[in-house]
């Protein structure tokens, strides 16, 4: 280990960094400093100045005044290239691998192994492979699988691979859990704790706070540009770095007021379907019900049952009273539901559409006059929503793609809000949007509910299933293992029936 790389000196700081794009102060007067063997997370709602930050350390922009030190030395990087000499290196959420080349060659894309205009396969596998088992993947990823074969974790791991091999010092990770399954992100936890071990100085960027407080020494506050505090993890909290974010606690931005009324809107009787077990459970107009359970416990699956878009082998489902036969999300539609998948891209978004296009597009029916869309009436219905749910958009006919997460999540909204629903299935919808966008989808989910809609609230932030829902469902191995209202709820009482053997005969008992 040589001298700069000793755990607690300084090793990468940044004085008085400022940014200005036309109409935005992006970054004013940020001072930061990361030391040797020590992770920096690095926090901040969108627009805050955290990606303009780690591309001015990555050298995709320049500041416009201060100055970056590399072991106290002065650095300057006017290019990507430059920085990755000087061993800084950014990992940003989507990992830049080549999908049609190998774990190997995407590990040393530009300097394989060899002579001339050949290349020595074998040493360039048994390079890589040494690389894999020294994180203990070389029984999981072989040198020869395609990057477009991997698991996100997986990716990760091979950007990580690939940074290293350049002799990496100071390594940034942008939202690297938001893609994960708990168990990958347990692995990359080690990863990243080894990582320290070399004297590798790390900023974690994450929206999701618990595990910010989990992995890093050190946490930095930014909002609007400007660093709020650099607080020690052992020494906050959630709310604490809430206030910072925001400038007010969580407590004080969900207001949970009682609007569940006595009519059912949505019953759910002996369900059997893949990956769901014989569940049973209703949900009320105005009310909120939460579904918590750990990774694989059937949430997403009983979502997709409901809406009609997997299968139901047996059992019944009634909206407002009357059985329905949902065979195709259509007609669960047609019976007045709406459903946010979990994969906003892939499963809720059209990206290159605009905004207009994206919230309209299912009730064009009610905006056809004879062969024709309305564009008056298309754009009067969409403007109001847009404001409504408080999209910050540029104009409607924004791709949304282009959009931050909480703003696309709230695209998603105003979908389904055009449609009146009378339930809406939200999955997941606060994955990948920081903490002011997480309070505004939670101020909007609680309208919902004054508005009379039923609302399923599935979410794997206990945080939120707590401060949002009024009645908390539990499941584990695709079935329910009891519920509890959502007042005087813990986290400890949750996470005990998402871990009970569902044979267990107490289970429901143990909620009460």
């Amino acid at each position: 280990m040589n001298e700069s790389s000793i755990p607690g000196r300084p090793l990468l700081e940044v004085h008085a960094i400022s940014k200005a794009f036309p109409n935005v102060q992006a970054l004013a007067d940020v001072s930061l400093e990361v030391s040797a063997g020590e992770v920096l997370a690095l926090i901040g709602e969108n627009g805050a100045g955290k990606s303009t930050l780690l591309r001015i350390l990555n050298g995709d922009y320049q500041a416009d005044s201060g100055e970056i030190l590399l072991d106290g030395k002065l650095a300057k990087f006017a290019s990507p290239r430059e920085a990755h000499t000087a061993g800084i290196r950014v990992i940003y959420q989507e990992p830049e691998l080549v999908p049609g080349l190998n774990v190997a060659e995407n590990i040393y894309v530009g300097e394989l192994p060899g002579r001339g205009h050949f290349v020595d396969w074998r040493r360039l596998n048994d390079e890589a492979y040494a690389r894999l088992a020294e994180f203990g993947f070389e029984r999981e990823i072989s040198p020869t699988t395609l990057a477009e074969q991997l698991t996100p974790a997986q990716r990760q791991l091979v950007e990580i691979l690939k940074a290293l091999k350049q002799g990496v010092r100071v390594l940034a990770l942008d939202e690297p859990m938001s893609s994960l399954s708990d168990e990958e992100a347990q692995r990359l936890f080690k990863i990243v704790q080894g990582l320290r071990g070399q004297g590798v100085g790390i900023i974690y960027v994450s929206h999701r706070l618990r595990e910010v407080l989990r992995i890093a020494q050190r946490v930095a506050v930014l909002r609007d540009g400007k660093l709020m505090g650099v607080v020690p993890a052992a020494e906050c909290c959630e709310d604490e770095l809430v206030k910072l974010m925001v400038g007010r606690k969580l407590a004080e931005v969900v207001a949970r007021e009682d609007n569940c009324r006595s009519d059912v809107v949505l019953s759910v009787e002996h369900l059997n379907a893949p990956g769901v077990h014989d569940v049973s459970f209703e949900v009320k107009c105005g009310e909120v019900v939460g579904f918590a359970g750990l990774v694989g416990a059937g949430r997403t699956e009983l979502a997709k049952a409901i809406f009609g878009a997997t299968k139901v082998t047996s059992g019944q489902v009634g909206v407002e009273g009357k059985p329905v036969s949902l065979h195709s999300p259509a007609q669960a539609m047609a019976a007045g539901m709406g459903y946010a998948g979990e994969d906003r891209k892939n499963e809720s978004l059209f990206p290159i559409l605009s905004v207009r296009e994206n919230v309209s597009i299912a009730i064009l029916e009610r905006l056809r006059r004879l062969r024709f869309v309305d564009r008056k009436r298309e754009n009067e219905l969409v403007t109001s929503l847009v404001g409504k749910l408080r999209v910050k958009t540029p104009s409607l006919s924004q791709e949304v793609g282009k959009l931050s997460g909480g703003n696309q999540q709230k695209v998603v909204l105003a979908r389904w809000l055009a449609r009146e629903p009378r339930l809406l299935i939200l999955d997941e919808p606060t994955r990948g949007i920081d903490v002011g966008a997480k309070a505004e989808i939670y101020q909007l989910v609680r309208q919902l509910a004054a508005d009379g809609i039923g609302v399923i609230f599935i979410s794997s932030e206990l945080t939120e299933v707590l401060g949002v829902s009024d009645r908390i469902v539990v499941m584990q191995g695709g079935r329910i293992t009891g519920e509890m209202p959502a007042d005087g709820a813990t986290e400890e009482a949750v996470l005990r029936l998402a871990m009970v053997d569902h044979l267990n005969g107490d289970a429901t008992a143990s909620a009460n």
